[in-house]
């Protein structure tokens, strides 16, 4: 689960990681009042941020800064007033439904940090780079030396040695270097309470030098929280915190029929039980040519009722020209699946091609059922092997087909 900026400001703000003033609004009077607040309380420049789960919004002309409470209205009239375009969101853009006000303030020098799930080491990996403000990605292939890299003890996490260390190598010096320290040691805290995959920091800025900071301020400007949705259910404040607008419907859908469902960019849309054989799946899908519309996994359990909402999931994306069922019966009884397959077909209709293969508990039953219904599914074949399923259904969305209604 990801959140918003606004709301990793807030998270960070709660462990004590410095961040600008700003407010989270809804209108453009709301931007205009709070934009007005901060100048009177002192700013000379604020920024307004469009709020939304994707990536590349000052390119995009969705983050402004502005030197008064009327520029302010007019970014935030455009922002909610247009889509927002970007390599990270769907070609027809998303919609802006919240934004952030905060106080602009002047940086001297953007670092990058980040705490998060080191699969590779087996437990969790404090990131830094002094090259902060653009994508970590960049960095870690135009100059992989820029990136510095702590692996956490699983038990005793971030170590005040290990901070101070990090925060030298960035060129954290004088009364900076503690501030940077706190940061990070309440930057790695938070990762391993909130159960987070990913928690960054980019940019992690110093200010200018002031009366009250001679040596500059430490300030997460911007921050980006991924959740591991499993362990939700120990932090309600934070499950509280999702958004649905910014996630797929089709997802959001699934979910809400314990089925584990991924939306991708192909034409042949995929049923499987169990998250390997999915991925599995899909492979062969794409060794004959083919290209999965979404990952399906409706587990080993699901109901008739939950398979028969898969399809209709399935089938309520207009690219989809085929699907194929692929199912191991385990605990999964393949009975139960063709019974599924029979009632989509009288409540929902197969207009595209569907392939089916069945293998394992009661596969025999389902055969028969399969074979009774093929007289009221037309556009339903079976196959004996996944790779033989595979081949028909990549061979079927190749053929021309009428449009669906």
């Amino acid at each position: 689960m990801k959140v918003h900026e606004f709301q990793a400001r807030e998270l960070l703000a709660s462990a004590g990681i410095p961040v600008p003033k700003s407010t989270m609004v809804t209108s453009v009077d709301a931007a205009h009042t709070a934009a007005t607040g901060l100048f009177s309380s002192g700013s000379t420049m604020v920024v307004v941020k469009a709020q939304v789960h994707a990536g590349g919004r000052g390119k995009a002309g969705f983050v402004k800064v502005v030197k008064s409470a009327a520029e302010a209205r007019a970014a935030s009239a455009f922002m909610l007033g247009n889509r927002m375009h970007s390599p990270q969101t769907p070609p027809e853009g998303l919609p802006i439904t919240r934004l952030l006000v905060a106080d602009a303030v002047d940086i001297v020098h953007e670092y990058y940090a980040a705490v998060l799930v080191d699969r590779a080491a087996g437990t969790n990996t404090l990131i830094t780079s002094a090259e902060g403000g653009v994508e970590i990605e960049r960095v870690a292939a135009t100059n992989p030396g820029a990136i510095l890299r702590v692996v956490l003890d699983p038990l005793l996490g971030l170590q005040p040695y290990e901070a101070r260390a990090t925060a030298l190598g960035l060129g954290f010096r004088g009364a900076a270097l503690p501030q940077a320290v706190s940061v990070l040691t309440k930057l790695a805290r938070l990762q391993q309470e909130t159960d987070a995959s990913v928690v960054e920091i980019n940019p992690l800025v110093l200010t200018p030098p002031s009366a009250a900071h001679p040596d500059g301020e430490v300030l997460a400007i911007d921050a980006k929280f991924s959740f591991d949705d499993s362990a939700l259910f120990r932090h309600g404040d934070i499950a509280a915190m999702n958004d649905p607008a910014e996630e797929n419907p089709a997802e959001v859908r699934a979910k809400a029929h314990g089925l584990s469902y991924v939306a991708l960019d192909g034409n042949i849309g995929c049923l499987v039980n169990g998250a390997g054989l999915a991925m599995s799946t899909m492979d062969i899908v794409k060794l004959h040519g083919g290209e999965p519309a979404n990952f399906l996994d409706v587990g080993g359990s699901a109901s008739e009722a939950a398979v028969t909402e898969a399809f209709r999931i399935i089938l309520s994306d207009s690219r989809v020209e085929g699907v194929l069922v692929n199912i191991f019966g385990g605990i999964m009884q393949c009975d139960r699946i063709a019974r599924a397959i029979v009632q989509a077909a009288r409540n929902i209709g197969f207009t595209v091609p569907l392939v089916v293969r069945l293998e394992g508990t009661n596969v025999r039953e389902a055969q028969e059922i399969l074979r009774e219904a093929s007289v009221d599914i037309p556009t339903m074949a079976t196959a004996t092997d996944l790779a033989d399923a595979a081949a028909k259904i990549v061979a079927a969305v190749s053929q021309p087909s009428p449009k669906r209604c």
